[in-house]
C-alpha cells in the first residue's frame, strides 16, 4: 500500500489546528502542526510534505511570507486559510504561488473537499492515451508522466495548477475555454472559487512560457469569453 500523504498545517490558534486534524486525520493522512512561520518552515525543511495548508496570519513571518519561500525552491501544494474574506490575501496569496485558498469560516466538508482535490492532482497524472504522454507544440514540449514543461529546450518549473491548466489548454489547441469551465476541469466544480482565480494561474504561465508576456503567442485571451491556446 502507498505511504499516506502527510499535510502541514499551519495556524496559530490550537482550536483551529484541533479542529482540522481530526478530518484529515480520518482520511489517513498524517498531519504536521505548526503554529507560526518559522516552525513551518522548519518543518517542512526536516520532514517530507505532500501539501500544505497555511493560514495568513501568523506571528513571526505571516503566511504569504512562507508561501513565497516555500515557492523559491519547491512546487508543494499550498493552500492558503484567509480569515478575513479579504480579495487582497486572496490575490497576494495566488501571486506568491499558492494552488487555492479558502476563506474562513469554510465548512468541514469543504476544507476536505480542497484537501483531497489537490491531492489528487499532484499524485496522480491524468490518465490519458499514449499520444499524448508527451505533448509537443513548437519549442513547448509537455511529458504529462513525468509532470515536466521544457520551452527550447529549457526546463520550466510549474507548480501543480499551473502545470494542470497547461495540459488542458496545450491539449485542446484553439478551443476557447470559459473560466468556469477551467476551474471545473481543475477542481471538479467552480463552487467557491473566484474565476479571476485562472487569471492569476494564465498570467504566470506567461511569465514563465512567453517571450513577451505582455504580448501572448501562446496562450490567448478571448475577450469577454475566456482562453484558449494557439491553433497552429
Amino acid at each position: 500500500m502507498p505511504e499516506p500523504a502527510t499535510i502541514l498545517l499551519v495556524d496559530d490558534e490550537d482550536a483551529v489546528l484541533k479542529l482540522l486534524t481530526y478530518p484529515l486525520e480520518r482520511d489517513g493522512l498524517n498531519v504536521l502542526a505548526a503554529r507560526d512561520g518559522e516552525e513551518a518552515l522548519h518543518r517542512f525543511a526536516a520532514e517530507p510534505v505532500d501539501l500544505v495548508v497555511l493560514d495568513v496570519m501568523l506571528p513571526k513571518l505571516d503566511g504569504l511570507e512562507v508561501c513565497r519561500r516555500l515557492r523559491a525552491d519547491s512546487t508543494v501544494p499550498i493552500i492558503m486559510l484567509s480569515a478575513r474574506g479579504d480579495e487582497l490575501d486572496k490575490v497576494l496569496g495566488l501571486e506568491l504561488g499558492a494552488d487555492d485558498y479558502i476563506t474562513k469560516p469554510f465548512s468541514i466538508r469543504e476544507f476536505r473537499s480542497r484537501v483531497r482535490a489537490l491531492l489528487r492532482r499532484a499524485a496522480a497524472p491524468p490518465h490519458t492515451a499514449a499520444r499524448e504522454e508527451v505533448i509537443e507544440r513548437d519549442a513547448l514540449v509537455i511529458d504529462v508522466g513525468r509532470r515536466t514543461v521544457e520551452t527550447d529546450g529549457r526546463p520550466v518549473r510549474l507548480t501543480y495548477v499551473e502545470f494542470e491548466l497547461l495540459r488542458i489548454l496545450v491539449a485542446n489547441p484553439g478551443r476557447v475555454f470559459t473560466r468556469e469551465a477551467l476551474l471545473e476541469a481543475l477542481w471538479g466544480s467552480a463552487a467557491y472559487r473566484e474565476p479571476r482565480t485562472i487569471d492569476v494561474h494564465v498570467r504566470h504561465l506567461r511569465e514563465k512560457l512567453e517571450p513577451d508576456p505582455a504580448d501572448p503567442q501562446l496562450i490567448e485571451t478571448v475577450r469577454g469569453v475566456g482562453y484558449r491556446f494557439r491553433d497552429g
